[in-house]
């Protein structure tokens, strides 16, 4: 014997099988939270390529290692933001003196070789600048030098190197 299901029961059984999808889909660990007009969305995770993997941790100028004596440095700290891209943090230290560099932002991986490694590169203001990472140093570099000034006062850039460090970086 076949049932027949009016509209109301399809549409509740419907609604149920939807719900049941949602409630699956929402537990699932391989999604990340979005905002879309006020709406939250779950989107699939996108693992980082082998060259994010390799590059993501915290990085440090020079007088970082004698931040005790009251050297100023700066750190620059690096995470996956997908596939091919990363977020850059950078900020001077802040503990005893006041910041003088602070930069946030988004580069996209460019390409990579034994020669020079791996490269980054973000649109800032008019210019691009460039993020390479070899053997444990990361280069921040632009073809226009002032365009790295421009998140620091006092005269500092963000041009430079910074060594990769081996654990977390020490903001204070």
């Amino acid at each position: 014997m076949i049932t027949s299901f009016s509209r109301p029961s399809r549409f509740f059984a419907a609604l149920s099988l939807t719900s049941a999808a949602l409630l699956a889909l929402s537990g699932c660990n391989n999604t990340i939270k979005a905002t879309v007009d006020n709406h939250s969305v779950m989107q699939p995770r996108v693992a980082p390529s082998p060259a994010v993997k390799v590059i993501v941790g915290d990085y440090a100028s020079e007088g970082y290692d004698h931040r005790a004596q009251g050297n100023d440095w700066v750190g620059v700290m690096v995470k996956a933001a997908g596939d091919k891209q990363i977020n850059i943090k950078v900020r001077a230290r802040s503990d005893i003196k006041k910041p003088t560099c602070q930069f946030d932002g988004t580069a996209t991986l460019m390409g990579q070789d034994d020669a020079h490694g791996i490269i980054f590169q973000s649109k800032i203001n008019d210019s691009t600048a460039f993020f390479q990472f070899k053997d444990n140093k990361l280069t921040i570099d632009s073809q226009d030098k002032y365009a790295l000034n421009y998140f620091c006062s006092g005269g500092g850039t963000l041009a430079g190197d910074y060594q990769k460090l081996a654990g977390d970086l020490e903001l204070s």
